[in-house]
């Protein structure tokens, strides 16, 4: 039984759910420890929703992804120091232990230093 399908932008729409076999999206490949490679998008699978246009989400052929490239490193350092920084308070420069909020800007003490003697 074919599944229904419709062409937009040039490349075949799927209902979601209905993809055929042998695509997947970029989450599924990076599931199975593959990348899409390089390869062109080959199809889309569309969920649609009320207030908005629909959700697309783009597939790949899964024989033609490649490999994910494992980690080196110096991919592995640069990746810690991202991380460092985005723990470090700038007002009271200390590690935070958790990423901290851009909305907040500064670690939970410094943003609420009265909740905090409240507590005590």
């Amino acid at each position: 039984m074919d599944r229904p399908s419709r062409a937009t932008c040039g490349i075949p729409t799927y209902p979601w759910c209905l993809a055929p076999d042998g695509y997947a999206t970029r989450r599924q490949l990076r599931a199975l420890d593959l990348r899409p490679g390089g390869q062109p998008v080959v199809a889309q699978i569309e969920r649609p929703r009320r207030r908005r246009g629909p959700l697309v989400a783009y597939l790949y052929r899964i024989d033609l992804a490649l490999p994910v490239r494992p980690m080196t490193a110096g991919m592995r350092a640069a990746l810690d120091k991202a991380n460092a920084a985005q723990r470090m308070c700038p007002n009271c420069r200390k590690d935070a232990g958790y990423r901290i909020p851009p909305t907040v800007g500064m670690c939970v003490p410094c943003a609420y230093p009265d909740d905090e003697q409240r507590a005590v």
